[in-house]
């Protein structure tokens, strides 16, 4: 197994159940599963959250629970956030009482609507290994910094987007590519000849997700 620089200040989404939705506004659930892949190739290893978790209670407090990743808008609080073996357990309370926002969301866990929680997270130095053989990166250790309620459960529509907007320029494509792990000079290595082939290219969004994994993967070797 390589050590790799994993990409970092990334989102990890999965689909949750429900455990519980309160009238007070109180819930609980799973903000991330172990062993799972998702659509970056990560896969969160048992025990990652243990450091980080170590910390914020070293300050008193959890990490921060968005809507739909959204540092400006806030739902409420969790109170409790622990590892299990099935995962990152969690529980939180939406400020229904003082927040049309968090009244919304409500609505939308109690009818099923929203099913997803997204971890927001970085990657300290040496926390996430690159896995030749099964083609993912096992993450050891994250930092964490919010929790969010979403709407779509898995990365793929996002990261779909994300391809578009990158394709709308030479600048955005490297800062896509930066954003995805690249050294600056590994993301000019590629613009060189890469982005010209792919942005003209007329293909699906999956031929461009490939085109770009199997660029990406040949400048990290």
């Amino acid at each position: 197994m390589k050590t790799k620089n994993a990409p970092s200040n990334k989102h990890l989404a999965t689909s949750f159940k429900v455990k519980a939705v309160n009238e007070d506004g109180t819930f609980s659930g799973y903000g991330s599963v172990f062993d799972l892949v998702d659509s970056y190739s990560d896969v969160v290893q048992r025990g990652a959250f243990k450091e980080t978790l170590k910390e914020w209670a070293k300050k008193g407090g959890f990490p921060s629970m968005l809507w739909q990743h959204k540092y400006d808008e806030p739902l409420g609080v969790y109170t409790l956030m622990e590892e299990d073996e099935h995962g990152l357990y969690l529980e939180g309370r939406l400020l229904i009482d003082d927040d049309p926002l968090a009244r919304r969301a409500y609505a939308h866990l109690k009818a099923g609507s929203i099913t997803g929680l997204s971890i927001g997270y970085s990657i300290p130095r040496g926390g996430a290994s690159w896995d030749d053989g099964a083609g993912v990166y096992r993450i050891n250790q994250v930092d964490l910094w919010e929790v969010s309620l979403v709407t779509f459960p898995a990365n793929d529509a996002a990261r779909v987007e994300t391809v578009k907007s990158a394709m709308q320029g030479p600048r955005q494509f490297e800062k896509f590519l930066r954003d995805a792990g690249l050294s600056r000079t590994e993301a000019k290595a590629l613009m060189a000849d890469g982005y010209k082939g792919i942005s003209q290219r007329d293909a699906g969004m999956g031929g461009l997700l490939d085109d770009i994994n199997q660029l990406t993967a040949q400048l990290r070797g």
